[in-house]
């Protein structure tokens, strides 16, 4: 045991029995009915400390600590720790005096919990030290461990949908085209082998041969000795009479409404 090794405290249950054990006649194990349970030999207090790798169970004086007994375990389960047969609150210990000389004792607890905690304290110690061994034997050989094969094997393949991958990729690249909304007006192209639509003259003008609009007459005229021209209205032919209907009325009466009066300005 190395000197920079420090105790740790495992488990502490305040009450704990002590029994006189028979001699075990048999290899079935011990049996805690053959105990003279009613009468035990001392009562304390029992603790499991840890040391390096080397647990021990240390039986106590309630009051002042004082050790009565103590049991080094190096191994469990193993013979310095064994349950009965008969029942789960009673174990058998090897005590030492530290001169070598060594027996066996029973002892008891009265809850079935504290037999628990007692037996998952030493468990859990001996997987610790178990572990331990395991890393200190990979730190000295880091080539027996178990080494991790990420390569194929022989006539194995893996397949990989590339299309899919793209298709995501667009997706998330380019932004999804807004519909149109229906408050907007949409001009829709023109059908294919369509006319081209004729313009048509407001009334009073003609559209000359090429499709363009013609000079209306002027009427001269003079106020105030000023010689002045005014567009004169022409008659709606019939062709511009059909198109425009009620409009040709209206605008003719308006025309005639907006006739210029005589009070002009002179310049």
């Amino acid at each position: 045991m190395e000197e920079g090794e420090y105790e740790s405290v495992l488990c502490v249950k305040p009450e704990v029995h002590v029994y006189r054990i028979p001699p075990r006649a048999t290899n079935r194990g011990y049996r805690a009915a053959e105990w003279q349970l009613d009468q035990p030999s001392w009562s304390g207090r029992l603790r499991i400390t840890a040391k390096g790798q080397v647990a021990y169970i240390k039986l106590e004086d309630r009051t002042s600590g004082e050790l009565f007994a103590q049991a080094p375990v190096d191994q469990f389960p193993g013979t310095a720790v064994e349950s009965v047969t008969d029942s789960s609150r009673y174990f058998v210990i090897r005590i030492e005096d530290g001169n070598g000389r060594r027996a066996f004792i029973g002892i008891g607890f009265g809850d079935r919990g504290d037999a628990f905690d007692f037996n998952v304290a030493l468990q859990d110690h001996f997987k610790w030290v178990k572990q331990q061994c395991e890393f200190a034997k990979q730190a000295q050989n880091p080539d027996l461990g178990p080494k991790l094969d990420l390569g194929f094997k022989e006539g194995q393949t893996i397949k990989l949908n590339i299309a899919n991958m793209k298709k995501k990729e667009g997706a998330a690249g380019t932004p999804r085209a807004r519909p149109a909304s229906t408050g907007g007006l949409s001009l829709l192209p023109p059908p294919p082998g369509g006319k081209t639509s004729t313009l048509i003259p407001p009334p009073g003008e003609q559209l000359s041969a090429g499709g363009s609009l013609g000079q209306t007459a002027v009427a001269p005229s003079s106020v105030g000795g000023a010689t002045m021209s005014w567009p004169q209205p022409k008659p709606a032919t019939a062709a511009t009479a059909d198109i425009w209907g009620d409009f040709t009325k209206s605008t003719g009466s308006t025309s005639s409404q907006t006739q210029p009066g005589t009070g002009w300005v002179q310049f």
